[in-house]
């Protein structure tokens, strides 16, 4: 498998808001490689952590509470919300009793329910509680601080991107149109692809730059692997499989519990 410019364009356009990747040609050079996803990550991660960057570089002391709504909001305006949608599916589909049809049924429906307000709330107040810690390490080190969020947004397209390669689709849809194209072999380049994350803290570190946190970016990483493993499980039993639903929350979920195991794993260095 190659990374083709084709399918980093897509993968760009699959992940976020910037205007690029939205045609045909750069559609099914993604979909066939599905270690596009990571490999974009490293530069949608940089984005993302621009608000803990202005917060630390600005003149003034930012409020940890402005940062913690910040960076929800500008995260959601670079990658958009499809995926956050995928977490309100998925809340609504967990508290059905039923079987797999009848929690794909829910899902199929554009109505919000309680479970998916409040998987959706619990996903954006993660994001903005790790928020208020990261720009804390940020004042310490910013180097670190930037490597803990570019190493989340790795793991948590990798997480994406693996659940792609190893699952299958419950129905015809977004899902399949993913995993229909890739199998187990090509979770190898997946990992190629988001493993230099994990080398983000140790080379800053090396360089002198770090705070003493070369494992932080690593420990964001092994966390977003953990979430696609219980997810990918979850979603078998529950849902008789993988669904575009499935990825997009995946991706939160992961983005979120990978932001805050780096952090766990900063206060244990």
């Amino acid at each position: 498998m190659v990374l083709t410019v084709a399918a980093l364009r897509g993968a760009l356009g699959f992940c976020s808001r910037v205007p690029v990747g939205r045609d045909e040609a750069a559609w099914e050079a993604f979909r066939r490689t599905p270690a596009a996803m990571p490999a974009v990550a490293y530069a949608l991660g940089t984005l993302v952590a621009l608000p803990v960057v202005a917060a630390t570089l600005l003149p003034v002391p930012v409020p940890s509470p402005t940062v913690a709504a910040a960076v929800p909001a500008w995260l959601y305006l670079v990658s958009g919300i499809t995926h956050l949608d995928g977490v309100a599916d998925l809340g609504d589909a967990a508290v059905v009793h039923g079987d797999a049809e009848g929690r794909r049924e829910v899902m199929k429906d554009s109505a919000l329910g309680v479970g998916g307000a409040l998987a959706v709330a619990l996903v954006v107040f993660g994001l903005a509680t790790a928020a208020t810690v990261a720009v804390d390490l940020a004042r310490l080190s910013l180097v670190d601080a930037v490597a803990l969020v570019v190493a989340a947004e790795v793991g948590a397209r990798g997480a994406a991107a693996a659940l792609v390669c190893v699952g299958e689709a419950a129905h015809e849809g977004l899902g399949s149109a993913l995993t229909a194209e890739s199998g187990p072999r090509d979770l190898t380049w997946v990992a190629l692809a988001a493993a230099p994350a994990a080398l983000l803290g140790p080379a800053a570190a090396a360089a002198g730059v770090g705070f003493n946190a070369a494992f932080v970016p690593g420990a964001a990483l092994a966390a977003a692997g953990a979430v696609a493993i219980v997810g990918l499980a979850w979603a078998n039993v529950r849902l008789g499989g993988v669904s575009g639903d499935v990825l997009g929350a995946a991706t939160e979920v992961a983005r979120v519990v990978g932001v805050h195991a780096g952090v766990i794993a900063w206060t244990l260095s």
